[in-house]
This record gives structure tokens, sequence and C-alpha cells, in this order.
């Protein structure tokens, strides 16, 4: 799942959907300490509106494993062998990762434009 840029919307919202930030702020709050899919979807349907299926948050915690966003552990529970996600950033840390990603991006597709662009930002 490559990172997309919603310009319409503010924070982390820009890049994910609010229940995507809940089950990153759940592993932010519970670090260093990692959760399995059950545990971050019942977190996540308490602090959102509406119900989001366990199937989207595994989909959702895997797709964040390949991007490099988290790491896991394998465990073995009541239903066999189980994945323990870890955040790998905190909240600033990724900020910049992301910041990175799409600064890269621009560069190596537009060059000349960016680099115009990034001297004339009032930072």
């Amino acid at each position: 799942m490559p990172l997309q840029l919603d310009t319409g919307k503010k924070g982390l919202e820009m890049f994910f959907k609010m229940w995507q930030v809940e089950s990153l702020r759940f592993l932010w709050n519970i670090y260093p300490e990692g959760a399995n899919s059950r545990v971050v979807h019942e977190n996540v349907n308490k602090n959102i509106k509406d119900s989001i299926s366990r199937t989207s948050i595994i989909i959702y915690l895997n797709d964040m494993v390949d991007e490099g966003l988290l790491t896991y552990t394998e465990t073995t529970g009541k239903g066999g062998i189980q994945r323990v996600y870890t955040i790998k950033y905190g909240e600033t840390e990724l900020k910049q990762h992301i910041s990175t990603l799409i600064i890269s991006k621009l560069l190596k597709e537009y060059p000349e434009a960016t680099g115009k662009a990034l001297l004339n930002l009032d930072i």
C-alpha cells in the first residue's frame, strides 16, 4: 500500500484513514509493547464512531509492515501463530519519514521544480 497524499485533509489523515490513525495511536501508546490484530481491532473500535472489521485491521497492519512502518514478532496463541505488531517510529519520526519519502520522490520526478520550491519556502 503506497502512501497517498490527500491535500484536502490535515495531519496524519492526509495519508491514513481515521481508523488507521487510531491504530497508530494505540501502538504508540503501548510502545515498546506490541499488540496482535485482535487487541488493535478492539481498541480502534472503542475510539471511532463506525465499526471497522478485523480483516481490514489485519490487512492494514500487514501493509504497514510492508511499508516499513511496523515490525512484528510471531507467537502462538489459541488460533495458532499470531503476529504481534510493534510501531517502528514515534509520531515525530513517522512524520519526518513520510516527509522524506515525499520530498525524495518529488526530487526524483521533478528535480528542478522541487528544488526551486524548497528554496522558496518560509520555514
